[in-house]
């Protein structure tokens, strides 16, 4: 498959980062900003993602593909190495690198949309026709709390 990041794509972005630690933190920031719960993209070892503000276009790369279980859905997602869409606040349309396991097949998701006014929910459709309903909060990144992880390391060199 031929990349659709162009090098007049990545001359038109706005925002435009690579290293892993900066495309996470950049992500997770455009997520919330366009009103998606922080975790809906969890891909690793990206090496470089862009936004074109103009148009909402944006993209994300990794080394290689991702595979991610949403514990709390029971839900098994692939993210390939490119991942591309056009995001708005509330909807992400056009998207291509993602796929959800639905009764043993794997079905590309192309639209990810919330209500409006929110309800708590996020809607996906897949190419096919076939769309899923979940709760917002299966797909947030719980706070990170260190003083916590300090305390459980603590707790276990007391044993």
């Amino acid at each position: 498959m031929s990349s659709l990041i162009t090098k007049e794509i990545r001359e038109s972005a706005t925002e435009f980062y690579e290293g892993d630690e900066k495309c996470q933190e950049k992500a997770k920031f455009l997520l919330t900003e366009m009103k998606f719960p922080n975790g809906l993209l969890p891909i690793k070892d990206m090496e470089e993602c862009g936004y074109v503000k103009d148009t909402g276009f944006v993209w994300l790369k990794s080394k290689k593909p991702t595979e991610h279980k949403f514990e709390q859905i029971g839900r098994l997602v692939q993210y390939a190495t490119e991942v591309t869409a056009i995001i708005e606040p509330g909807k992400i349309k056009k998207l291509t690198g993602v796929k959800a396991m639905e009764l043993m097949l794997w079905l590309t998701v192309n639209e990810i949309s919330l209500d409006d006014p929110p309800t708590g929910k996020i809607h996906f459709k897949s190419t096919t026709g076939l769309s899923r309903t979940f709760p917002t909060s299966a797909f947030e990144l719980g706070e990170e709390n260190p003083q916590k992880e300090e305390e459980e390391e603590k707790d276990k060199a007391e044993v």
